[in-house]
């Protein structure tokens, strides 16, 4: 008999109860909620005469649909955002469930609050109604996104009904290039094995390139499994993991931290384990991206043109997203000018991303008539931007300095920049429309961002290092 995989392990140690050959009721340890859904289930769950089962195990955050401009309260660009905040801090504290709300220094994007506060923590399940929650599994956890219904249940039971995903191992062989970032890695592998490509399956990152990128590289990382259509994505935790949740809010005490530890380190999969898919990645090959069309997989080199137009459906997808976002096959991206710059979201937005953007930024200035914005991805993280000037240099740069929340990731929040602008962007979707009514949005690392924002096209960021 084989050995098990990380996945297994945390899928064996959850299960309550088979319910059938492929499904299993499956406990869950933390539930974290935002004001775009949260408030809708809470609300549902007290209409049906449901009380929330263990308020300690969920957490809720004012991050979707919140103004993040300066000076923010319950107002909102969205004509209904101020409804959605105010029936979840409604629900929230009817519940007793731990609420961030706007003015707490522990508001934040979801998926930026929970691992700096330690919710997530390794070995837990951990359920939100959100697509990007796979972001966590950086940290070890089996962490996924759910929909409305299924939080009430959550809350409800501290248990969901899933159907056992497939395992896929994606092993990151070698050390990315100097120039090369988490988010060029996360580009470069969906455009290698497509936004479908993982499919059904629980994704765990592997290998040299992955242990040597940093707790927060590897959230951006596990960020963007969900353009691979994967259940979710893993990592299994390491020193750098023990680290990091060392002394955190949520993180066990010091009377409980060696037994924990001792723990996370079995979290890795056995050495005789099988996957159902295995794929290699070479990190050598890895370079500056950059999204040219409508799907995250429609992604190429900085250095690479757009590539033509093929027969069959994916040719019709590729002529439909060349028209969209009026560029041509065999056209260079380096050069094209752009409208707006945008550094932010649950994908780039943490402290290590707004350094490296700052490092390019500094002593220079956006292109005239550019608009330049920068959204930390928590209270905490512009607060110690702040303590290290980093939004004085973005300020001095000529970027907007905003409050936390998702922003201009999509414009569910009401703000969006308009039809026909092009935009660089550090988010993780670029999907018709997604920033805005006709927007065009190229997916890139902070990196690629400032330093295109400055030029005011788009440019390779080796070049402003």
């Amino acid at each position: 008999m084989s050995g098990l995989t990380l996945f297994d392990k945390l899928w064996d140690a959850h299960s309550v109860r088979s319910l059938d050959t492929q499904t299993a009721l499956i406990a869950i340890d933390r539930i974290l909620l935002h004001e775009r859904t949260g408030g809708i289930a809470m609300k549902a769950l007290a209409e049906d005469g449901r009380a929330v089962r263990d308020p300690a195990r969920v957490f809720v955050t004012m991050d979707h649909v919140v103004d993040t401009l300066p000076g923010r309260g319950d107002r909102t660009i969205m004509p209904t955002g101020t409804q959605f905040i105010t029936q979840t801090r409604e629900a929230a504290l009817a519940a007793g469930v731990t609420l961030f709300d706007l003015g707490d220094p522990r508001q934040g994007i979801v998926h930026v609050i929970s691992p700096e506060n330690a919710i997530v923590l390794p070995g837990l399940t951990l359920v939100c109604p959100d697509s990007h929650t796979c972001t966590q599994g950086a940290l070890g956890a089996l962490a996924w996104g759910i929909g409305s219904s299924e939080a009430e249940h959550a809350l409800a039971t501290n248990t969901l009904r899933v159907k056992r995903p497939a395992t896929m191992r994606i092993t990151v062989t070698g050390l990315l290039p100097d120039a090369a970032t988490a988010k060029d890695l996360a580009l470069h592998i969906v455009a290698t094995i497509g936004s479908a490509g993982a499919r059904g399956h629980v994704v765990e990152y592997a290998g040299p390139a992955i242990a040597a990128l940093s707790v927060e590289e590897r959230m951006t990382l596990c960020n963007m499994a969900t353009e691979l259509a994967a259940f979710t994505a893993l990592i299994a935790p390491d020193e750098k993991v023990f680290a990091y949740f060392k002394g955190r809010s949520y993180a066990p005490g010091a009377s409980q931290w060696d037994d924990a530890v001792a723990h996370w380190r079995c979290l890795v999969s056995d050495p005789d384990a099988q996957f159902d898919r295995e794929i290699a990645i070479d990190a050598g090959n890895v370079a500056p991206m950059i999204s040219w069309g409508t799907s995250p997989e429609q992604s190429i080199r900085l250095d690479q043109p757009v590539p033509a137009t093929l027969a069959g459906p994916a040719g019709h997808a590729a002529a439909r997203s060349h028209a969209y976002m009026g560029v041509d096959a065999g056209s260079p991206l380096i050069g094209l000018p752009i409208d707006a710059a945008f550094i932010g979201s649950c994908t780039n937005a943490r402290l290590s991303d707004l350094r490296k953007a700052a490092a390019i930024l500094q002593g220079r200035t956006v292109a005239p008539g550019l608009r330049a914005i920068c959204v930390p991805g928590s209270s905490r993280v512009k607060a110690e931007a702040e303590a290290e000037g980093l939004d004085q240099i973005f300020r001095d740069a000529g970027f907007e300095w905003r409050e936390a929340g998702c922003s201009m990731c999509f414009f569910a929040g009401g703000e969006s920049f308009g039809a026909g602008e092009r935009v660089i962007s550090t988010t993780n979707r670029n999907f018709e429309s997604r920033q805005g009514h006709g927007t065009r949005t190229h997916l890139a690392s902070p990196e690629t961002v400032a330093a295109s924002a400055v030029a005011g096209h788009i440019v390779d960021p080796r070049g402003y290092r």
